[in-house]
């Protein structure tokens, strides 16, 4: 431990060395030799037994050009760039860049919700239907492994094969939001007391819930490959077909009816702390969409061959697919009417997302006329709002960024 009173400044200090004279920028590039991977200079010192020559700094830096070149905003793309991933300026992708800082400020954690009021209405015998338990229980049971099943994708998949920095840094807060989703229906799941082998499990065993987890793992298997890279028509191709369906299918349909059930029960005062995060995921949700919609539609101004006849008639399949996959799902989870709605609605609801869903990437409508029977949907999805919609505490959302659907 230092001991001050053991100092001595006479016994300690050396003799300062004179201060070089500050060269101006321009002297130093003058006088700096211009090294490249196979002309660095080998080290003759050593550390620990570690000799550092320049062999072993030209196997670490053959990726490089040392060309000197600076990153161009007009050379980055979305895929397929050569330019510098570990450069983020100068910044191309200005609405990536802002949702990125838009993201920053936007943190909450499940355990700052009050459960209390969920635990004693979970537990009482008549405080709840079993319609209304329904619910809960298979909203909780696809929502557990969906947003896993997401997180995955987008470390495994998505991250590796996007070329420029500033979407990258989104992607990465998104991945972190995902797991706090996860981690948020867990503990409402355990705060409750359900039996967490059966909810977890209900992708697996519920047909409803197995076919929206099989329909997203068919679209991401060929990308997953390890040895998976854009580079070619037809991998880029397969990567567009990814976005859209985990984009716009499983973030942008498959959610909304087990969102809209139970922030209905929250409406009537009932499971509030569950759909108070609920309320939070959905708003995380949403700026995901539309970061991944302008994503797709960035790709497409990039790579105008991709968005041929062939590419959109497989993307309105893909949400006609995720459609109806939803809307069987509302059958399972709103068998009979209750709070005010019934499956019937939900599907309504689905056609109508389908429609913007479709709009907004260029496409024409497919169910014409569908309405939205939960107009309350898009006021609890406004992200200016400073009190959320239950009006039990502060957001923290300090700027979450305005939506648009258009």
């Amino acid at each position: 431990m230092l001991n001050w009173d053991d100092y001595s400044e006479e016994e300690t200090s050396a003799p300062m060395p004179a201060a070089a004279p500050v060269q101006a920028p321009s002297q130093l590039q003058a006088s700096a030799p211009a090294e490249t991977a196979n002309s660095i200079a080998p080290a003759t010192d050593i550390f620990n037994g570690v000799d550092l020559n320049a062999d072993e700094l030209a196997a670490g830096l053959k990726d490089l050009q040392m060309t000197g070149t600076r990153v161009r905003a007009e050379d980055k793309r979305i895929i397929n760039s050569n330019s510098d991933v570990n450069q983020v300026v100068p910044i191309k992708y200005d609405w990536a860049w802002q949702k990125y800082l838009d993201a920053s400020q936007n943190h909450w954690m499940p355990q700052e919700v009050n459960m209390t009021a969920d635990i004693a209405l979970w537990r009482s015998q008549d405080g709840l239907s079993d319609d209304e338990r329904r619910i809960i229980k298979m909203g909780l049971g696809y929502f557990s492994t969906a947003d896993t099943v997401v997180a995955n994708n987008l470390l495994l998949s998505i991250y590796k094969n996007i070329t420029a920095p500033e979407a990258r840094f989104y992607i990465g807060l998104q991945f972190r939001e995902e797991l706090i989703h996860a981690h948020s229906y867990q503990y409402c799941i355990e705060s409750v007391g359900m039996d967490e082998g059966e909810i977890w499990n209900l992708y697996q065993e519920q047909p409803s819930v197995a076919r929206k987890a099989a329909w997203s793992l068919k679209h991401t298997e060929v990308i997953n490959q390890p040895d998976f890279k854009t580079g070619t028509p037809e991998n880029d191709t397969e990567f567009l077909k990814n976005l859209i369906s985990y984009y716009v299918g499983a973030e942008g349909i498959f959610f909304y009816c087990g969102f809209t059930a139970i922030l209905q029960m929250g409406r009537q005062n009932k499971m509030t702390g569950i759909a108070e995060q609920f309320q939070y995921i959905l708003r995380d949700e949403s700026m995901h969409l539309n970061f991944g919609i302008d994503l797709i539609n960035q790709i497409k101004i990039e790579n105008p061959h991709l968005w041929n006849t062939e590419m959109q008639a497989a993307a309105r399949k893909q949400v006609a697919e995720a459609v109806m996959l939803e809307s069987e799902f509302a059958r399972d989870m709103i068998p009979h009417g209750v709070l005010g709605m019934n499956s019937e609605m939900m599907i309504d609801y689905l056609k109508f997302i389908g429609n913007r869903r479709l709009s907004q990437i260029g496409l024409e409508e497919m169910w014409p006329g569908a309405k939205n029977p939960f107009p309350w949907m898009s006021e609890i999805m406004d992200l200016r709002k400073e009190k959320n919609f239950f009006e039990t505490k502060v957001t923290e959302y300090q700027q979450a960024g305005a939506l648009s659907w258009d």
